[in-house]
């Protein structure tokens, strides 16, 4: 057999925290800490001059203050650096989204109870900031995710940042996205930077209400740290995939979805829970040819032997146990019977079956690939339209109905030590 190349372990050799594949020592987390707060700190205090000096020393470009923003001019540039086939591949998944997004939408609804009318309403955010990675590669799917929700939701204001190269230029399949997806401001800025720069606003780019998009530790951090000002979507994380899988799977379409989400970079995880085995050691195999011959095999080599793994279990209840305690980003689930178990599961999103792999969600299915990693798909949700819109719930009684609660509202009155709050009900009867 070839060399591994992910870790391999049986629940009874599981090491503690396996399921934190991402936790970083103590010194190396308060240092990283330290460089974002000072990076905020900055922005806040100087604005413009402080993302012109970062924007120099992190991407080593030299922008003027009237250069941050991208212009008119260079968005219709940047059609003729994309070909048709990328625009229509753009329009294909902006109305996937498009039309997933419309669909959770529900009409208003109201409620009637002895005389109290409730109604509940959606009103859309006054403005939004989406952030959009960059530096080694571009993400212009990532505009379609951030923004397209927005929009269906009512969003007048939607503000992209994304790093530009050396020449200050922002990636054009970025800035056609942004463009077909309604974007109504662009900024070439990035990391923490960026993040600071949409919390607390300078002299060229106003504060937005909330912050949104996947990036780097170091924008997650400063995401973290202004989340006391301004609202963030969640502290989404390095890309994670966990794949269920027993001996009915193919263990070479397996390895290539591993290897598919190994490929975002160094800190990427890949799991598989099995309950076989050979498959588990077919899977090592499989894993062990294509990164040999795949492109950028290096560094996915790289990252499935420090963040990879395969786990045997004795059971599937025992591989549902382990899922849940990992409360992965993306799950795939490969066994018998799968929709069977798929609502006992806890993950961002959850894929079923040998024809739904991570890069259909990613791209093509409607669903959003922002979603939370780190165990956070135990509190938090995919990106949505209802992260962009504000429930207000409007409340009309009857002098009737008001009456019927008296009685109740008298007991826990008067066992709060609220007795004002009685009189102002009473008081409507006198």
């Amino acid at each position: 057999m070839q060399t591994r190349i992910v870790k391999q372990w049986t629940t009874q050799t599981l090491p503690p925290n396996w399921f934190k594949p991402q936790q970083t020592d103590q010194k190396a987390t308060e240092q990283l800490d330290k460089t974002v707060k000072e990076i905020v700190n900055q922005v806040h205090k100087t604005g413009d001059k402080a993302l012109i000096e970062f924007a120099e020393k992190f991407d080593k470009v030299k922008l003027t203050p009237q250069a941050l923003r991208v212009s008119t001019e260079e968005i219709k540039k940047a059609y003729n650096k994309v070909t048709q086939q990328q625009i229509d591949a753009l329009q294909f998944i902006k109305q996937r989204v498009e039309t997933y997004q419309k669909q959770q939408l529900q009409p208003e609804n109201q409620t009637d109870i002895d005389g109290i009318t409730i109604k509940t309403v959606l009103y859309p955010l006054e403005s939004v900031g989406c952030y959009v990675p960059g530096g080694q590669a571009a993400y212009p799917s990532t505009v379609v995710m951030t923004v397209v929700p927005a929009n269906v939701a009512g969003v007048k204001r939607i503000v992209v940042c994304s790093p530009s190269d050396a020449e200050g230029n922002v990636n054009a399949l970025v800035l056609v996205a942004s463009d077909l997806c309604g974007v109504t401001e662009i900024y070439k800025i990035g990391g923490a930077q960026a993040i600071a720069a949409l919390a607390y606003g300078t002299q060229t780019i106003k504060p937005v209400r909330k912050i949104v998009g996947p990036g780097s530790k170091y924008v997650t951090a400063a995401k973290v740290l202004v989340s006391t000002d301004v609202a963030i979507d969640m502290p989404a994380g390095p890309s994670e995939v966990l794949i269920l899988a027993d001996e009915t799977a193919d263990p070479r379409l397996v390895a290539f979805d591993m290897v598919s989400q190994a490929e975002h970079g160094v800190d990427s995880v890949a799991g598989l829970i099995t309950t076989s085995k050979q498959f588990a050691e077919a899977v090592q195999e499989n894993l062990a040819a294509i990164t040999v011959s795949t492109e950028r095999g290096e560094k996915i080599s790289e990252s499935l032997k420090k963040y990879g793994f395969i786990i045997t279990c004795s059971s599937i209840e025992e591989m549902v146990e382990l899922s849940n305690k990992f409360s992965p980003e993306h799950l795939e689930v490969m066994i018998k019977n799968a929709k069977d178990f798929s609502e006992k599961l806890i993950a961002g999103l959850i894929l079923i079956g040998p024809y739904s792999p991570v890069p259909l969600s990613d791209y093509a299915s409607g669903t959003n690939h922002v979603l939370p990693t780190g165990t956070f798909a135990q509190s938090f949700s995919a990106l949505s339209v209802f992260d962009f819109s504000r429930r207000v719930s409007i409340v009309e009684c009857s002098k009737t109905g008001l009456e019927k609660t008296k009685k109740y509202v008298k007991i826990l009155t008067d066992a709060e030590n609220l007795p004002n709050h009685y009189k102002a009900i009473d008081a409507r009867f006198k």
